[in-house]
């Protein structure tokens, strides 16, 4: 198989495998004034990602927030990958 067939095989997967985890996520207005959040839960994907971001285990999490699935902090992570594609990029503090 070539390269090229195999990135296309590769961008399917990961195209429909991202579109199954954001079923998981969900905005309404009516929770958590419409931020995104894990489905059937009021846990913000920023919170999830912002710990996640800050150093804290996936195990962490879970023991902090236990109605957190293993593929709950996927979609968190896959929601993030998503945005960042989309959106125009956020101007950042200088290092220096």
């Amino acid at each position: 198989m070539s390269p090229a067939a195999m990135l296309s095989i590769m961008r399917r997967i990961e195209v429909s495998d991202t579109a199954n985890q954001l079923e998981r996520i969900i905005i309404d207005p009516a929770v958590c004034g419409g931020r995104p959040c894990v489905r059937g839960t009021r846990i913000w994907v920023a919170l999830i990602l912002d710990l996640l971001a800050g150093g804290m285990s996936e195990a962490q999490l879970r023991v902090e927030y236990p109605e957190l699935a293993h593929d709950d902090i996927l979609a968190a992570i896959a929601y993030g990958a998503r945005l960042a594609r989309a959106m125009i990029p956020l101007p950042l503090e200088s290092a220096v």
